[in-house]
């Protein structure tokens, strides 16, 4: 509750700021229709930038103060906006005071806020604004130091500004602020710093966006796209007033894209492909810059080689012409490969991906796919499940689908970069270049994960085995022998005196080895069955064959090379837990057992009575996989053309888990 009434409070206070900001626009705008300037004069005076980048500033301020109240950079443009038009309504304000005949007092206290009021939105406001941009919060806490910087030089830069105490000349009239201080000239090395020092928090700015470039995610680049977007408009246009002190007073308007980019990259960053917008503005201006530059250099050597000669400029041209596109396309490819990675490389991308493939590790090659195609999220899905995923998952996704010798084993999903519908036609040709690679990756990825899972099943069933066998021996083996043990020392004593409780006792010892007996075959037949010793395997599986009520045809050689036991035994086993199923679950009236030995042990069981329908996985289907599995093999099982079929291959060089 508390949170929301300290936000209403805060947007009422940006709304507020930013009705002052339109009250003094509208004071401006007054004061020149009632001197009657004309628009050159506007322009002259720098009133007119003064009041449009004061109403820039301060609209983006309210707008980022009343949804980001807790950020300040909004409040950062409120003020430098209140600033710019404070000094714009003030030296009106003083000219219209100067015509009408105001007291000096008054005109002398316009021309002081005049003086002291546009410098803090550009010496510091300004400055600070950037060096929070985007998150509100220093690149590090140590980075704290240059915040304080900036304001410490703000102060002076301001101070400088307002200390002078040459007159102000206001409409024609020399007009004395009261700021001005008489001692300015004998501490004039210090003012030459605070001027110097303004320029440290706009290039400390700088440093803090490439330092967060170079750290950031994919939303913060395209964040900080925005404002590279404005400054190199900004630059563009007023580069040559810059350089030679000449140009439009107008350009300057450009300043005022800065923050409005500021604003739609903090509120919708994400509004239109700023990657390619960045890209070929870079692109292009660099190569202006070039091209002037070029120009420039052999003008001046061609017209000192040659002198006086006419046709310097045209040969200088024509040289220009020749090396403008292959310069042009060298310079697009470098652009290209900073603002969207490898896509117009895609052999590249792929060895990129070659160490990470290599690795095993999923999110790694999801990382470099994000990383080298410049896109917002990436993630791998198997079985219908996600297995990993980078970045954040967009409203727009475009998938591949990824085959392993013809079969689909997952999907490689993508998001859109921001501002994008569809990805390119370089941005498929690299992600389908990819998907091979891939595909094998996530299968081995599968492969890997399901191995592990049966050895873990292979583990659980040894040690329930070990249990079961432990339950036997202790509570049934144990104490029937434990039991014959003492009624044959009972029998013994009893056998002179009672002979006949002596027999009885012996009778009883005879019932009790019996069944111990029978647990004994039991526990035995458990471990490995009798018939395979007694019969081996193909007889073992006549044997198993007979006792079932349904048509059995068993296809085997009579007589079978020496086995390895393990072989035998999961053979036999799955052999007979296949028979099972097709005897009470499939309803099959006949069923054809086939066993093959080669460099592999081969079984197939196949019956009628199939449904055709996808197999259920249950106990009997997970114990032949997992027998296979343990040998090293492989199983199949499901539904046939004609009934229902297991099919399992065990190797003869047996696989230890």
């Amino acid at each position: 509750m508390n949170g929301d009434r300290r936000a209403v409070r805060l947007v009422r206070l940006a709304w507020a700021l930013a009705a002052l900001a339109g009250a003094e626009l509208v004071t401006a705008l007054v004061a020149v229709l009632a001197l009657g300037m004309t628009m050159g004069e506007v322009v002259s005076s720098y009133v007119l930038t003064n009041a449009v980048m004061g109403t820039g500033f301060a609209a983006c301020g309210a707008v980022l103060a009343g949804q980001r109240g807790r950020n300040p950079i909004g409040w950062l443009f409120l003020a430098a906006g209140l600033a710019h038009l404070t000094s714009a309504a003030a030296v009106l304000l003083a000219v219209l005071g100067l015509d009408l005949g105001w007291p000096e007092w008054g005109v002398r206290a316009l021309t002081t806020v005049f003086m002291a009021a546009w410098p803090w939105g550009i010496g510091m406001f300004l400055a600070l604004a950037l060096q929070l941009f985007p998150t509100g919060r220093p690149v590090t806490p140590r980075w704290r130091r240059l915040l304080v910087a900036t304001v410490v030089l703000g102060i002076g830069f301001t101070m400088t500004m307002a200390a002078e105490p040459a007159p102000v000349p206001i409409g024609g009239t020399e007009v004395a602020t009261y700021t001005g201080v008489p001692f300015y000239a004998s501490v004039g090395p210090l003012w030459t710093v605070f001027n110097a020092g303004s320029l440290l928090g706009i290039a400390g700015a700088l440093a803090g966006l490439v330092v967060r470039w170079r750290r950031g995610d994919e939303r913060l680049r395209r964040q900080l796209l925005w404002l590279v977007l404005a400054g190199l408009a900004a630059v563009a246009l007023n580069l040559p007033r810059w350089i030679v002190g000449e140009g439009p007073i107008l350009l300057l308007l450009a300043v005022v894209l800065v923050p409005v980019a500021v604003t739609v990259a903090i509120l919708r960053h994400q509004l239109l492909d700023i990657r390619l917008v960045v890209s070929r503005t870079a692109l292009y201006l660099g190569l202006t810059l070039a091209v002037v530059a070029a120009y420039s250099v052999l003008v001046a050597a061609s017209d000192a080689l040659v002198r006086g000669a006419s046709g310097v400029p045209v040969v200088a041209a024509l040289l220009i012409a020749l090396a403008f596109n292959p310069v042009r396309i060298r310079a697009q490819r470098w652009v290209d490969r900073l603002f969207y990675g490898s896509r117009g490389d895609p052999v590249g991308a792929v060895s990129q991906m070659s160490a990470r493939l290599a690795a095993d590790d999923l999110s790694g090659v999801l990382a470099g796919i994000a990383e080298a195609l410049r896109l917002p999220f990436a993630a791998l899905r198997h079985d219908g499940r996600e297995v990993a995923a980078v970045g954040d998952r967009p409203e727009s996704t475009h998938t591949v689908a990824l085959a392993f010798r013809g079969a689909r084993v997952g999907d490689l999903v993508v998001g859109h970069r921001y501002g994008e519908r569809a990805l390119s036609g370089a941005d498929r040709n690299v992600l389908a270049l990819l998907a091979s690679p891939l595909a094998a990756a996530l299968h081995a990825s599968a492969l890997s994960d399901e191995l592990q899972a049966s050895r873990e099943r292979i583990i659980a069933a040894r040690e329930e085995e070990r249990r079961r066998l432990h339950r036997d021996l202790h509570d049934g083996l144990g104490p029937v022998l434990t039991g014959a043990g003492y009624k044959a020392d009972a029998a013994r004593n009893l056998v002179a005196d009672a002979p006949e409780r002596a027999g009885s006792l012996i009778a009883e010892v005879r019932t009790d080895l019996k069944a111990a007996v029978d647990d004994v075959r039991r526990i035995v037949y458990g471990l490995r069955p009798p018939a395979l010793d007694e019969l081996g395997l193909v007889g073992a599986v006549r044997r198993q064959c007979e006792a079932l009520l349904i048509d059995v045809d068993l296809d085997a050689p009579p007589a079978l090379p020496a086995l390895p036991a393990a072989v035998e035994v999961a053979a036999y086993r799955i052999i007979s837990e296949a028979l099972t199923n097709a005897a009470r679950h499939a309803r099959a009236d006949s069923v054809r057992v086939g066993i093959r030995v080669g460099t592999a042990v081969e079984v197939t069981v196949e019956d009628d009575g199939g449904s055709g329908d996808p197999w259920e996985p249950g106990v009997g289907l997970r114990s032949i996989r997992d027998r296979a599995a343990e040998l090293g093999g492989s199983c199949r099982a499901g539904p046939g053309p004609n009934g229902g079929r297991v099919e399992a291959v065990l190797p003869l060089e047996v696989a230890r888990p």
